[in-house]
Protein backbone atom coordinates (compact mmCIF):
# COMPACT_ATOMS: atom_id res chain seq x y z
CA UNK A 1 0.00 0.00 0.00
CA UNK A 2 2.84 2.24 0.71
CA UNK A 3 4.64 1.67 -2.59
CA UNK A 4 1.02 2.92 -3.95
CA UNK A 5 1.13 6.20 -2.15
CA UNK A 6 4.33 7.00 -2.91
CA UNK A 7 3.81 7.46 -7.28
CA UNK A 8 0.49 9.38 -6.06
CA UNK A 9 2.86 11.76 -3.89
CA UNK A 10 5.32 12.18 -6.86
CA UNK A 11 2.94 12.75 -9.37
CA UNK A 12 1.19 15.52 -7.04
CA UNK A 13 4.41 17.38 -6.22
CA UNK A 14 5.02 16.74 -10.29
CA UNK A 15 1.73 19.14 -10.92
CA UNK A 16 2.12 21.42 -8.10
CA UNK A 17 5.53 22.28 -9.23
CA UNK A 18 4.51 21.79 -13.19
CA UNK A 19 1.71 24.44 -12.31
CA UNK A 20 4.06 26.49 -10.21
CA UNK A 21 6.50 26.80 -13.79
CA UNK A 22 3.56 27.46 -15.50
CA UNK A 23 2.53 30.41 -13.57
CA UNK A 24 5.81 32.03 -13.53
CA UNK A 25 6.51 31.60 -17.36
CA UNK A 26 2.98 33.29 -17.78
CA UNK A 27 4.61 36.46 -15.45
CA UNK A 28 8.09 36.22 -17.27
CA UNK A 29 6.13 36.38 -20.50
CA UNK A 30 3.78 40.06 -19.80
CA UNK A 31 7.46 41.24 -17.55
CA UNK A 32 9.00 44.53 -18.93
CA UNK A 33 13.13 44.51 -19.14
CA UNK A 34 13.46 47.31 -16.49
CA UNK A 35 11.41 47.34 -12.97
CA UNK A 36 11.10 50.76 -10.91
CA UNK A 37 10.56 49.95 -7.00
CA UNK A 38 8.97 52.37 -4.85
CA UNK A 39 9.95 52.91 -1.87
CA UNK A 40 7.62 53.52 1.29
CA UNK A 41 8.18 56.96 3.03
CA UNK A 42 6.38 57.79 6.37
CA UNK A 43 7.01 61.68 5.46
CA UNK A 44 6.37 62.96 1.86
CA UNK A 45 8.80 64.71 -0.20
CA UNK A 46 8.24 68.50 -0.14
CA UNK A 47 10.44 68.86 -3.18
CA UNK A 48 12.82 68.00 -5.27
CA UNK A 49 15.96 67.63 -3.40
CA UNK A 50 14.25 66.05 0.05
CA UNK A 51 15.92 63.53 1.93
CA UNK A 52 13.27 61.21 1.11
CA UNK A 53 14.49 60.79 -2.66
CA UNK A 54 17.18 59.00 -0.68
CA UNK A 55 15.32 56.19 0.31
CA UNK A 56 14.62 55.16 -3.30
CA UNK A 57 16.34 53.36 -5.88
CA UNK A 58 17.58 54.52 -9.24
CA UNK A 59 16.55 53.09 -12.53
CA UNK A 60 17.85 54.63 -15.33
CA UNK A 61 15.23 54.37 -17.96
CA UNK A 62 16.54 54.24 -21.77
CA UNK A 63 14.54 55.71 -24.57
CA UNK A 64 14.91 55.42 -28.59
CA UNK A 65 14.17 58.56 -30.83
CA UNK A 66 11.50 58.11 -33.10
CA UNK A 67 10.38 60.04 -36.04
CA UNK A 68 12.97 63.29 -36.36
CA UNK A 69 14.77 61.57 -33.75
CA UNK A 70 15.32 58.34 -35.03
CA UNK A 71 18.68 56.90 -34.47
CA UNK A 72 19.48 58.91 -31.06
CA UNK A 73 18.57 57.72 -28.03
CA UNK A 74 18.30 59.45 -24.00
CA UNK A 75 18.54 58.36 -20.72
CA UNK A 76 16.10 59.35 -17.68
CA UNK A 77 17.30 58.96 -14.03
CA UNK A 78 13.47 57.75 -12.62
CA UNK A 79 12.54 57.00 -8.82
CA UNK A 80 9.20 56.37 -7.06
CA UNK A 81 8.49 56.93 -3.32
CA UNK A 82 4.90 56.45 -2.12
CA UNK A 83 3.11 57.05 1.50
CA UNK A 84 0.12 55.70 2.80
CA UNK A 85 -2.37 57.92 0.51
CA UNK A 86 -0.05 59.16 -2.65
CA UNK A 87 3.17 58.06 -5.06
CA UNK A 88 5.70 60.51 -6.31
CA UNK A 89 7.55 59.81 -8.78
CA UNK A 90 10.92 61.96 -9.78
CA UNK A 91 12.76 62.24 -13.20
CA UNK A 92 15.71 63.81 -14.17
CA UNK A 93 17.08 64.29 -17.70
CA UNK A 94 19.55 65.86 -19.66
CA UNK A 95 18.57 68.74 -22.35
CA UNK A 96 21.07 71.06 -24.12
CA UNK A 97 18.25 73.88 -23.87
CA UNK A 98 15.19 75.12 -22.00
CA UNK A 99 12.56 74.68 -24.90
CA UNK A 100 9.10 76.68 -22.63
CA UNK A 101 8.22 79.02 -26.20
CA UNK A 102 5.03 77.39 -27.64
CA UNK A 103 4.87 79.89 -29.94
CA UNK A 104 4.84 82.84 -27.77
CA UNK A 105 3.48 86.35 -29.50
CA UNK A 106 6.83 88.56 -30.03
CA UNK A 107 6.21 92.32 -31.01
CA UNK A 108 8.58 94.03 -34.13
CA UNK A 109 6.96 96.75 -33.40
CA UNK A 110 4.93 96.90 -36.45
CA UNK A 111 3.25 93.71 -36.16
CA UNK A 112 2.66 90.48 -34.02
CA UNK A 113 4.06 86.77 -34.67
CA UNK A 114 4.48 83.69 -33.28
CA UNK A 115 8.10 82.77 -32.11
CA UNK A 116 9.62 79.76 -33.78
CA UNK A 117 9.72 76.89 -30.55
CA UNK A 118 7.61 73.94 -28.70
CA UNK A 119 8.09 73.29 -25.26
CA UNK A 120 9.87 69.93 -23.49
CA UNK A 121 7.47 67.23 -22.48
CA UNK A 122 7.51 64.29 -20.66
CA UNK A 123 4.60 61.65 -20.46
CA UNK A 124 3.42 58.22 -18.73
CA UNK A 125 1.01 55.82 -20.12
CA UNK A 126 -0.38 53.22 -17.60
CA UNK A 127 -3.28 50.56 -17.88
CA UNK A 128 -6.41 50.99 -16.41
CA UNK A 129 -7.76 48.02 -18.00
CA UNK A 130 -5.09 45.56 -20.06
CA UNK A 131 -4.24 47.03 -23.08
CA UNK A 132 -3.26 43.95 -25.45
CA UNK A 133 0.67 43.85 -26.02
CA UNK A 134 1.09 46.66 -24.46
CA UNK A 135 3.06 44.94 -21.40
CA UNK A 136 5.64 44.17 -24.61
CA UNK A 137 5.10 46.64 -27.21
CA UNK A 138 4.36 49.53 -24.85
CA UNK A 139 3.96 52.86 -26.79
CA UNK A 140 4.35 51.15 -30.06
CA UNK A 141 0.88 50.11 -29.68
CA UNK A 142 -0.96 52.84 -28.87
CA UNK A 143 0.96 55.74 -30.57
CA UNK A 144 3.42 54.62 -33.26
CA UNK A 145 1.03 52.58 -35.09
CA UNK A 146 1.72 51.05 -38.63
CA UNK A 147 -0.50 52.22 -41.13
CA UNK A 148 -3.61 50.27 -41.92
CA UNK A 149 -3.79 49.14 -38.10
CA UNK A 150 -7.00 49.10 -36.61
CA UNK A 151 -6.37 52.10 -33.91
CA UNK A 152 -4.59 54.01 -36.46
CA UNK A 153 -7.04 56.73 -37.60
CA UNK A 154 -5.91 59.85 -38.82
CA UNK A 155 -3.28 59.52 -36.91
CA UNK A 156 -4.56 59.98 -33.77
CA UNK A 157 -3.54 57.47 -31.52
CA UNK A 158 -5.60 55.31 -29.23
CA UNK A 159 -6.42 51.91 -28.05
CA UNK A 160 -8.34 49.14 -30.37
CA UNK A 161 -10.91 48.36 -28.33
CA UNK A 162 -13.48 50.20 -25.96
CA UNK A 163 -11.89 47.21 -23.31
CA UNK A 164 -8.90 48.54 -23.49
CA UNK A 165 -7.84 51.95 -21.40
CA UNK A 166 -4.91 53.79 -20.44
CA UNK A 167 -4.28 56.67 -17.95
CA UNK A 168 -1.62 58.84 -19.69
CA UNK A 169 0.36 61.52 -17.62
CA UNK A 170 1.15 64.56 -19.67
CA UNK A 171 3.93 66.86 -18.59
CA UNK A 172 4.61 70.18 -20.48
CA UNK A 173 7.10 72.84 -19.48
CA UNK A 174 4.85 75.84 -20.91
CA UNK A 175 1.42 74.44 -20.82
CA UNK A 176 0.68 72.63 -17.64
CA UNK A 177 3.81 73.33 -15.48
CA UNK A 178 3.62 76.86 -14.59
CA UNK A 179 0.28 75.84 -13.11
CA UNK A 180 1.86 73.58 -11.15
CA UNK A 181 0.26 70.49 -12.25
CA UNK A 182 0.69 67.90 -15.51
CA UNK A 183 -2.16 67.46 -17.21
CA UNK A 184 -4.53 64.25 -16.69
CA UNK A 185 -5.78 62.29 -19.69
CA UNK A 186 -7.06 58.94 -20.69
CA UNK A 187 -6.84 56.28 -23.51
CA UNK A 188 -9.47 54.54 -25.24
CA UNK A 189 -10.25 52.88 -28.64
CA UNK A 190 -10.47 55.69 -32.15
CA UNK A 191 -13.09 56.03 -33.78
CA UNK A 192 -13.39 56.87 -37.50
CA UNK A 193 -13.13 60.84 -36.76
CA UNK A 194 -11.81 60.64 -33.10
CA UNK A 195 -8.72 59.63 -31.50
CA UNK A 196 -8.40 57.68 -28.19
CA UNK A 197 -6.77 60.25 -26.37
CA UNK A 198 -9.51 62.22 -23.67
CA UNK A 199 -9.24 64.63 -21.06
CA UNK A 200 -10.58 62.97 -17.18
CA UNK A 201 -13.11 64.64 -16.00
CA UNK A 202 -13.55 68.53 -15.09
CA UNK A 203 -11.48 71.40 -16.39
CA UNK A 204 -8.14 72.30 -17.51
CA UNK A 205 -5.37 72.12 -20.07
CA UNK A 206 -4.85 75.41 -22.27
CA UNK A 207 -6.60 78.37 -23.85
CA UNK A 208 -5.17 80.29 -26.80
CA UNK A 209 -4.21 84.33 -26.72
CA UNK A 210 -5.01 85.21 -29.83
CA UNK A 211 -8.15 87.86 -31.32
CA UNK A 212 -11.10 86.19 -33.58
CA UNK A 213 -9.06 86.88 -36.95
CA UNK A 214 -5.54 84.61 -34.94
CA UNK A 215 -3.06 88.11 -36.00
CA UNK A 216 -2.51 89.30 -32.29
CA UNK A 217 -2.60 88.66 -28.56
CA UNK A 218 -5.93 88.89 -27.11
CA UNK A 219 -4.55 88.98 -23.37
CA UNK A 220 -1.64 90.49 -21.58
CA UNK A 221 -1.08 90.07 -17.53
CA UNK A 222 -3.17 91.69 -15.55
CA UNK A 223 -1.06 94.83 -13.70
CA UNK A 224 -1.99 93.10 -10.45
CA UNK A 225 -0.91 90.33 -10.87
CA UNK A 226 2.55 88.08 -11.89
CA UNK A 227 3.69 85.88 -14.14
CA UNK A 228 4.15 82.30 -13.71
CA UNK A 229 7.04 80.48 -13.73
CA UNK A 230 9.15 80.74 -17.38
CA UNK A 231 7.32 84.11 -17.74
CA UNK A 232 4.43 82.04 -18.44
CA UNK A 233 0.92 83.67 -18.48
CA UNK A 234 -1.99 81.67 -16.68
CA UNK A 235 -5.48 82.54 -17.89
CA UNK A 236 -6.75 83.23 -15.03
CA UNK A 237 -3.99 86.18 -14.60
CA UNK A 238 -5.10 87.51 -18.21
CA UNK A 239 -6.98 90.71 -18.88
CA UNK A 240 -8.22 91.90 -22.14
CA UNK A 241 -5.80 94.30 -24.07
CA UNK A 242 -7.44 97.93 -24.73
CA UNK A 243 -4.71 99.51 -25.31
CA UNK A 244 -2.09 98.13 -28.15
CA UNK A 245 0.23 101.13 -28.39
CA UNK A 246 1.41 100.25 -24.82
CA UNK A 247 3.64 97.73 -26.45
CA UNK A 248 7.42 98.42 -27.92
CA UNK A 249 9.30 96.24 -30.14
CA UNK A 250 10.64 93.36 -28.53
CA UNK A 251 7.50 92.68 -25.87
CA UNK A 252 6.56 88.78 -25.68
CA UNK A 253 3.67 87.81 -24.57
CA UNK A 254 2.61 83.98 -23.92
CA UNK A 255 0.54 82.13 -26.52
CA UNK A 256 -0.93 78.87 -24.86
CA UNK A 257 -1.97 80.18 -21.33
CA UNK A 258 -2.51 76.98 -19.03
CA UNK A 259 -5.58 76.74 -17.19
CA UNK A 260 -5.92 75.89 -13.28
CA UNK A 261 -7.38 72.64 -13.31
CA UNK A 262 -10.39 71.28 -11.39
CA UNK A 263 -12.05 67.82 -10.74
CA UNK A 264 -10.16 65.21 -11.70
CA UNK A 265 -8.06 66.59 -13.85
CA UNK A 266 -6.06 68.29 -11.34
CA UNK A 267 -5.12 65.38 -9.74
CA UNK A 268 -1.35 65.02 -10.70
CA UNK A 269 0.67 67.95 -9.27
CA UNK A 270 3.93 68.81 -10.53
CA UNK A 271 7.28 70.73 -9.69
CA UNK A 272 10.05 71.21 -12.13
CA UNK A 273 13.88 72.47 -12.12
CA UNK A 274 15.88 73.29 -15.19
CA UNK A 275 19.68 74.07 -14.63
CA UNK A 276 23.36 73.08 -16.10
CA UNK A 277 21.28 71.20 -19.31
CA UNK A 278 19.14 68.92 -17.22
CA UNK A 279 15.58 69.12 -16.11
CA UNK A 280 14.06 67.56 -13.32
CA UNK A 281 10.62 67.04 -12.40
CA UNK A 282 8.55 65.58 -10.17
CA UNK A 283 4.86 64.57 -10.22
CA UNK A 284 2.97 63.37 -7.78
CA UNK A 285 -0.65 61.83 -7.14
CA UNK A 286 -3.37 59.73 -4.36
CA UNK A 287 -2.57 56.17 -5.14
CA UNK A 288 -6.24 56.15 -5.49
CA UNK A 289 -8.07 59.34 -6.79
CA UNK A 290 -12.01 58.06 -6.80
CA UNK A 291 -11.99 58.59 -10.44
CA UNK A 292 -12.58 55.91 -12.68
CA UNK A 293 -10.43 57.73 -15.77
CA UNK A 294 -7.19 57.49 -13.22
CA UNK A 295 -5.51 54.20 -12.66
CA UNK A 296 -5.45 53.04 -9.09
CA UNK A 297 -2.95 51.93 -7.34
CA UNK A 298 -2.39 49.27 -5.07
CA UNK A 299 0.54 48.69 -2.87
CA UNK A 300 0.72 45.22 -3.24
CA UNK A 301 -0.29 44.98 -6.63
CA UNK A 302 2.83 45.84 -10.05
CA UNK A 303 2.02 48.40 -12.63
CA UNK A 304 3.43 48.31 -16.23
CA UNK A 305 3.92 51.62 -17.65
CA UNK A 306 5.59 53.50 -20.65
CA UNK A 307 6.99 57.03 -21.01
CA UNK A 308 7.68 59.69 -23.66
CA UNK A 309 10.19 62.05 -23.81
CA UNK A 310 9.60 65.55 -26.13
CA UNK A 311 12.57 67.69 -26.88
CA UNK A 312 11.01 71.03 -27.98
CA UNK A 313 9.06 69.15 -30.20
CA UNK A 314 5.06 68.10 -31.62
CA UNK A 315 3.72 64.36 -30.35
CA UNK A 316 5.21 62.92 -33.99
CA UNK A 317 8.37 63.29 -32.84
CA UNK A 318 9.47 62.05 -29.55
CA UNK A 319 12.10 59.37 -27.72
CA UNK A 320 9.88 56.32 -26.33
CA UNK A 321 11.01 54.05 -23.50
CA UNK A 322 10.52 50.35 -23.32
CA UNK A 323 7.60 48.75 -20.53
CA UNK A 324 8.96 49.86 -17.14
CA UNK A 325 6.95 47.45 -14.34
CA UNK A 326 6.33 49.24 -11.23
CA UNK A 327 6.50 47.56 -7.97
CA UNK A 328 6.39 48.68 -4.21
CA UNK A 329 8.79 47.61 -1.57
CA UNK A 330 7.02 47.11 1.48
Amino acid sequence: MRKQKIPGLVMFLVLALGIVFIMNSHEVIGASKQTLSAAQVKTAPAGLNDPAWEKAMVADVHFEGKESFAGKDALVATKAVYTDQEIYFLFSWKDADKSVTKGAWAYDGEKWQHQKGNEDRISLLFEINRINNFATKGCAITCHVPDGAPNAKEGKFGTTTAAEKGDLWHWKAARSDPAGFADDTWLTNTSEKKGGRKSDAGKGGDTKNETEDKSMPKYMLDPGKMLAKNSILLASDAVEIKDYSAFKAGDTLTYRMPKNPEGSRADIKAESNYANGSWTVMLSRNLDTGYDDDVAFNPRKKYNFAMALFDDSGDENSYDSEVVTLQFKR
